[in-house]
């Protein structure tokens, strides 16, 4: 199986420290009036982090860092499914530390196991057949990364992080070049010996054939029926190096659809719904 983006499978500690600041300082956490007034200053806690719901679960590292002054068990693992009432984990300490942070941290917490359990859903769906199904851009912006990894967890892999990882070439840069050769022979001109990942999206066979006269290293077959997404493949593997293609289906694939793209062999299906139209997963921390 071809695999030609790079995979987000671990959340670096400080990059999870300076987002948590952002939404901290966003949700006015250092000027917590309610539990500033309301609780006593030295008031110890336990709290428990409980699921409402059956869901995978993701964002173990988060609740280790964000609740950093507390003493923190973790009772499961990333990628563990949960049932409703299950204890996922404890936290001890001061209470108006934990309080102002509570929110950030379900906020993250819930979002993340949503896009791990969607994702699964997606991955469990095409287990029997030689496929990975890929994440997209369509990201909450200032998320990217959590959901990346949340969808890592879940099962899938990742598509391009942000514009500046490889180059695939749209729609839209196809018209903006003047077609697929000029927008392929402005890349080769221009990039020389630079070491970067091609893809590109096309629409038809003929845009495959004039794809197929560059060195690229991925074909995405961009809102197709399956039947026309199978007759590309065979054309695309039967071309000169066309084994070494990457190819890709995308557009409008869903949860009910999405075997029949598997069924076409696609190496990647490209699923934009992983991230943005998935429901958070219901838990709540409870003293």
């Amino acid at each position: 199986m071809i695999v030609i983006y790079k995979q987000f499978d671990i959340l670096p500690k400080e990059y999870i420290e300076n987002k948590i600041n952002e939404y901290l300082a966003e949700d006015g956490a250092s000027s917590d009036y309610t539990t500033i007034y309301t609780v006593p200053q030295d008031t110890e806690i336990t709290a428990v982090l409980e699921a409402e719901e059956e869901f995978v679960f993701a964002g173990k590292s988060i609740i280790e860092v964000i609740f950093k002054e507390c003493k923190v068990e973790i009772l499961i693992n990333d990628g563990d499914r949960v049932k409703a009432g299950t204890i996922m984990a404890k936290i001890i300490g001061n209470a108006s530390y934990i309080l102002t942070r509570e929110r950030v941290m379900l906020n993250i917490i819930q979002r993340l196991s949503g896009i791990a359990t969607t994702t699964r859903k997606y991955v469990d769906a095409v287990k029997d057949y030689d496929v990975h199904v890929y994440d997209t851009r369509k990201t909450t912006p200032g998320m990217r990364l959590f959901q990346k990894y949340a969808v890592r967890i879940g099962g899938a892999y990742n598509h391009r992080y942000n514009l500046e990882s490889d180059i695939l070439i749209k729609d839209n840069h196809i018209a903006a070049a003047g077609g697929v050769t000029n927008a392929l022979q402005n890349i080769f001109d221009k990039m020389k010996n630079k070491k970067i990942n091609i893809e590109l999206e096309v629409v038809s066979i003929e845009q495959i054939i004039e794809g197929l006269n560059f060195d690229i290293n991925g074909i995405l077959l961009d809102n197709m029926k399956p039947e026309n997404v199978k007759k590309c493949v065979e054309f695309i593997r039967n071309s000169p190096n066309g084994g070494n293609i990457f190819i890709e289906a995308s557009g409008g694939i869903n949860y009910n659809t999405i075997v029949d793209y598997a069924k076409t062999g696609v190496d990647g299906i490209s699923v934009g719904a992983l991230t943005h139209n998935i429901k958070s997963s219901n838990m709540h921390l409870v003293f």
